[in-house]
């Protein structure tokens, strides 16, 4: 949920962009142009700087968002395998395998660890992609700052 939430964040970038390269386009002043050249590669360079860093921002947040929701399954399945299964050698018994006695699953013990475990696995996963959203925020900072430059022409 919150790497898609972190996604749809990307497209508000462009959105502000937007907003602010089309009003910097000027319409023509008694016939006369006043939108210039200079204008509008400055524009162009804005909006493909905040595009290309949302669409790099983007990738990683995919990436991180599915092997989070991969590592999470595989942490689940490791801690219902902890818990249900025998292990051998562990407890008063002999150790062997098919022996009932030689303790169980960590029960009770295991699931403090496992929420412990989940945790840390989420927390890594948002700094990565707090990390990988700020790629997207340098892009946007970068294109506000070189869609004010100007030329009117006629001057």
């Amino acid at each position: 949920l919150v790497a898609i939430i972190m996604a749809g964040v990307l497209g508000i970038y462009g959105l502000i962009v937007a907003i602010i390269i089309a009003g910097g386009v000027s319409v023509p002043d008694n016939g006369a142009n006043t939108y210039s050249q200079f204008t509008g590669w400055a524009h162009l360079a804005a909006g493909l700087c905040c595009g290309l860093s949302c669409l790099a921002a983007g990738g990683t947040i995919g990436i991180i968002g599915e092997m989070g929701v991969i590592a999470t399954g595989f942490r689940a399945e490791i801690n219902y395998a902890k818990m249900c299964r025998p292990m051998p050698g562990v407890g008063g018994g002999g150790g062997d395998a098919g022996d009932d006695e030689a303790g169980g699953g960590g029960g009770a013990a295991m699931s403090e660890g496992s929420a412990n475990d989940e945790n840390k696995l989420f927390v890594a996963m948002l700094i990565m992609l707090i990390f990988s959203e700020a790629l997207a925020l340098y892009g946007l900072i970068i294109a506000l700052i070189v869609s004010q430059n100007f030329y009117k022409c006629g001057e």
